[in-house]
This record gives structure tokens, C-alpha cells and sequence, in this order.
């Protein structure tokens, strides 16, 4: 059968309306440009492998979906969702490609509503979908860009991670190796052994699982750290490479019947910020879950426990990591809780010319704007002062209610 790879598109300004459309664009009159920009009647459809036949085209041509096919394997539908549901359910399609294409669609209609999730996780099941949740970030490592040393002893590690846990965190990720990208803070981090970052983890983790009563997640790619960290008390496991660096890992994830982050990066830490270059981001980004999903589903984990997080400063120049807080909702259509960690990276650093101590402010808006546009989870170093940022933005949002005077 087809693979249909549905999006509804937000493109809130004219820079994400021209790197949407392109050359295509010249054809469009004015009216047409202001329609597209803040448009929620606009959905994107990708063949990722094949093209459209002559008879599905002409069936949706002439449906009333508003198809409109722009090349052999990418269309827009002019329609919004109450509309297009209508039309599913009437069930007015003829031939077994247009059929097949409805079932697809509406689908893909009923992921993209999804907004609460329970995840289970340790020692009781975390619900998501109202106030956005805090991770905090807990760094057991020299040489991380912005905390490295600072917590490398267990000693010092676990109380930090009570400190997180004290000012609010909802989540804590510990992580043994950093993902430091090459650049103004040196070369880019080197990978390190198992057993060595296994050694900077599990003591933290077994401590901080018998004193506090907050979910724990191992930020590592190897599947040999993530079984270990999810038997010393580790709940979630958070894989940077979305399972591209260690092919056991989903495997590994499905046995533990624990939750994942599936992230998207482009390249190793080493080399992931020599110029990293999109033809169309959100596409590029859109399609890697739908595989990487589909990978995890495969290997047995299901669907209720994955995450997906579009690894902001990951194998991206900082355009791209504002036109991905800009679109961010366009990733709803995958039905998975989302995950963002712009927490004093570089992207804040270039815009305000700042090295990572001084970027409070910076994550601050990137932050709130990343929690208005529906973000369930942020990860972030400075827990106390981004639980409040999110607070409000979780109120303007109309995803909490103003807490009652006393």
C-alpha cells in the first residue's frame, strides 16, 4: 500500500511561507501570500516513495478536498479539518488508490487531536497534555558546553539533582557524555565508553531514585548505558540519535517497556555543526520521525510511550532552530508528546551575542515562545526560573487556570 505522509502546515510569517513554497511563489498573487501565511485551512501531502497516478489524481482533483498536486510526490488540500472528515465519511471514493488515501488521511486526522498522554514511568505514571512539564538537565560530565564539571562527582550530581527536584523539576535527565557541537566552545565532543559513562551515571541514579519521588531519564545513545540506567532506577530513556548511532537500542527499549525520546539530529556531536544544510526542514524533519516512529513500533514500543524531540542545535544553523519553535505545532500530526531543549544554546548565544552564563534571558523567550506554540515537555539547565517563564506562558496559552488569591 502507499505510504501517505500528511501535514497541516502553520507558516506564521513570510520567511516560513517563501521556504515552504519557494520558487512556486512567483506564480502567487498577493492575496494568495496573505492566504498562506496564518492559513489553518492548509495541509501538505508527500509521497516519500512514488508518485501519483493518474487515476487517484484526477478522483482528489475533482473531489472536494481542494487537492491541488504541485509535483509527482507533493500536493496541498485547501480545506480544513472539519471538512475534509465530511467528505471521508461519505465515502464517495471510487477507485482503491483514492480509498486508501481517505483512510490515510483520516488518520492522520485523528493523531493530530491527540494532546494527553500517560506515560509510564517511575514511581507513578506521568500524565501529559495540560501545563507544560520542566525537565531538568543533569549533566554528570567535564566537559559539557555550559555546566560541564560542574557535577561530575556523584557526590555533587546528586545533590544537584535534589536541588532540581526541590525547585520544581517534573522530569530530571542525566546524562554521562556530552553532545557538545564543534564550535566557539572547541572541538565537538568525543564519544565515551559505556562502561566509563555508565560510571558516571548509575550512582546518581540509583541515589536520586531512592529519595525522590520525580521520574528519572538516562540521556545516552548506547543501549548497554540505557538497560543499566533503567535497572538502577531510570524511567525514560532519552536517545539524542533517535536510534541511528546503536541499532539495538529500540530493541532494547521495547524489552524494558520503557519510554523514549526519539530526537532528530544531522551528524555526530563532532561534526553535526559543519554546515548543516535542509532543502526543506520541516519535511526533512517530519519524514525522519515517521520512520524513526515506525522503527520503534516495529521493534515493539508502543505508541503511547514514545516522545519525539526536533533536537534544537542539532545539526542546525540557528534559522532553522527558530523556524522549528515557529512550526513547532506542525509536528502534532504525529501524535507523540513533544520534547524541546533550547536551554542557553547557541542559536540564543548568536542572536544576542552572549556566551552560554549569560543566556538566561535569551531561553527565557525561546522558552515561552516553544510553550505557546504547545511544547509538552522543555528541558532545561535553569529549572526554578524556567518553571516560572512557563507558568505564564502556560496561562496566556489557555493551557492552565490563574490560580486562586488566597
Amino acid at each position: 500500500m502507499t505510504t501517505y505522509s500528511f501535514r497541516q502546515l502553520h507558516l506564521t510569517t513570510r520567511r516560513d511561507v517563501t521556504a515552504e513554497f519557494g520558487a512556486v511563489l512567483k506564480e502567487l498573487s498577493e492575496d494568495w501570500f496573505s492566504f498562506l501565511q496564518n492559513s489553518p485551512f492548509l495541509f501538505k501531502v508527500l509521497l516519500p516513495a512514488g508518485e501519483w497516478t493518474a487515476e487517484l489524481r484526477a478522483e482528489l482533483e475533482a473531489s472536494e478536498l481542494s487537492f491541488r498536486p504541485v509535483s509527482p510526490n507533493r500536493a496541498y488540500i485547501f480545506s480544513d479539518a472539519e471538512k475534509i472528515q465530511q467528505r471521508i465519511a461519505a465515502k464517495q471514493f471510487r477507485s482503491r488508490d483514492a480509498q486508501n488515501f481517505a483512510a490515510a488521511l483520516a488518520q492522520f486526522l485523528q493523531r493530530r487531536e491527540r494532546d494527553e498522554f500517560l506515560l509510564a514511568t517511575k514511581p507513578q505514571p506521568l500524565p501529559i497534555g495540560g501545563r507544560t512539564l520542566i525537565m531538568g538537565v543533569l549533566n554528570c560530565t567535564p566537559d559539557s558546553f555550559y555546566d560541564g564539571g560542574k557535577y561530575f562527582s556523584h557526590e555533587a550530581a546528586i545533590a544537584h539533582g535534589l536541588r532540581l527536584a526541590e525547585q520544581g523539576a517534573d522530569l530530571i535527565d542525566v546524562g554521562g557524555e556530552s553532545t557538545r557541537p564543534q564550535g566557539v566552545y572547541g572541538e565537538g565532543a568525543e564519544p565515551v565508553p559505556a562502561a566509563e559513562e555508565k560510571r558516571r551515571v548509575l550512582p546518581v541514579i540509583e541515589a536520586l531514585a531512592k529519595k525522590i519521588q520525580i521520574p528519572l531519564s538516562i540521556d545516552t545513545y548506547k543501549a548497554e548505558v540505557a538497560e543499566a540506567a533503567v535497572q538502577a532506577g531510570a524511567s525514560l530513556v532519552n536517545d539524542i540519535s533517535g536510534f541511528q548511532f546503536d541499532v539495538q537500542m529500540p530493541a532494547t527499549v521495547a524489552r524494558l517497556g520503557a519510554p523514549v525520546v526519539i530526537m532528530h539530529t544531522k551528524g555526530a556531536p563532532a561534526n553535526m555543526q559543519n554546515n548543516p544544510v535542509y532543502e526543506n526542514l520541516m519535511d526533512e524533519l517530519y519524514l525522519y520521525f515517521e520512520r524513526q516512529i515506525e522503527l520503534a513500533r516495529k521493534a515493539g514500543i508502543a505508541e503511547n510511550r514514545i516522545f519525539i524531540d526536533p533536537g534544537i542545535g542539532f545539526g542546525k544553523r540557528a534559522p532553522d532552530n527558530y523556524e522549528i519553535i515557529r512550526r513547532l505545532p506542525e509536528l502534532r500530526g504525529l501524535g507523540c508528546p513533544l520534547l524541546i531543549g533550547p536551554s542557553r544554546k547557541s542559536f540564543v548565544g548568536q542572536a544576542l551575542n552572549l556566551p552560554p552564563e549569560q543566556r538566561l534571558e535569551g531561553t527565557a523567550a525561546a522558552v515561552a515562545a516553544a510553550v505557546m506554540k504547545g511544547a509538552h515537555i522543555i528541558r532545561v539547565h535553569d529549572v526554578m526560573a524556567m518553571r516560572r517563564v512557563a507558568a505564564i506562558a502556560n496561562l496566556i496559552a489557555g493551557r492552565t487556570e490563574l490560580p486562586k488569591m488566597e
